[in-house]
């Protein structure tokens, strides 16, 4: 039986519905293998690994509703309105990206053997970790809401966490030249870091996915900035 434009509709309020759901999994899954890098505990970090599990899975299955949706779409001919192609688009990107920052977030808890023996991580890794997390909560608040003004403040979000990320690793670097920390653990303490860095890159482009599903606009960081490109209408 053919698809209503109501059923339609009502399968896009699903699939939006699933997308903020994955990214609040996402954002639990950091915090967690966050506060296990920062307990240095293993059994914690082996959790954090395991629930990566039910995010892979929880991505097919969304992945499988978007391409069922467009491929019902197409067969019925059935006239999705922009706004409407838009917004199944930004939850195939989005969905991607999210599967990516819950990857990086299992690279942390990998990390901890690194840094479980030695040294002291450094408050300014607490600060890049917190940061990251507010990113991940206001993307998937700007994705819930459909906001791009909320989606602005996370693009501007990256430059802080590169800053934190340079920092962390001249710490490190510094220390291991003193002899103050295993090579190791600086090379563990780099790797958490551009994770960090990840994480946040993957928000951006979330957030860019916000702004083109609210406003047709496509942005992009050109030049040390970010750009806005109005697609032709007519």
């Amino acid at each position: 039986m053919p698809t209503s434009p109501d059923g339609f509709t009502r399968r896009l309020n699903h699939l939006k519905a699933d997308i903020v759901d994955q990214g609040r999994r996402v954002q639990a899954l950091i915090e967690a293998a966050f506060d296990a890098a920062f307990s240095r505990d293993a059994e914690a970090a082996r959790r954090v690994v395991k629930q990566d599990e039910v995010i892979d899975r929880v991505d097919i299955d969304i992945e499988r509703a978007c391409v069922t949706l467009l491929a019902d779409a197409t067969r019925e001919h059935a006239a999705l309105e922009p706004e409407q192609l838009r917004i199944v688009l930004t939850v195939v990107k989005a969905n991607n990206e999210l599967e990516r920052i819950a990857d990086a977030a299992v690279s942390v808890a990998e990390l901890i053997t690194q840094v479980q023996a030695t040294g002291q991580l450094p408050d300014t890794l607490r600060v890049m970790t917190n940061s990251v997390v507010g990113i991940i909560r206001d993307v998937n608040m700007s994705l819930d809401h459909n906001d791009p003004e909320l989606a602005k403040v996370v693009l501007a979000s990256e430059d802080a966490v590169l800053e934190f990320k340079r920092a962390i690793v001249r710490d490190a670097q510094e220390r291991l030249r003193r002899a103050e920390v295993s090579v190791d653990f600086a090379f563990g303490l780099q790797e958490i870091a551009s994770a960090c860095e990840r994480m946040a890159d993957h928000c951006t482009n979330i957030a860019e996915q916000v702004i083109y599903s609210a406003t047709g606009a496509i942005v992009r960081h050109t030049s040390g900035h970010w750009e806005e490109f109005k697609l032709p209408t007519g």
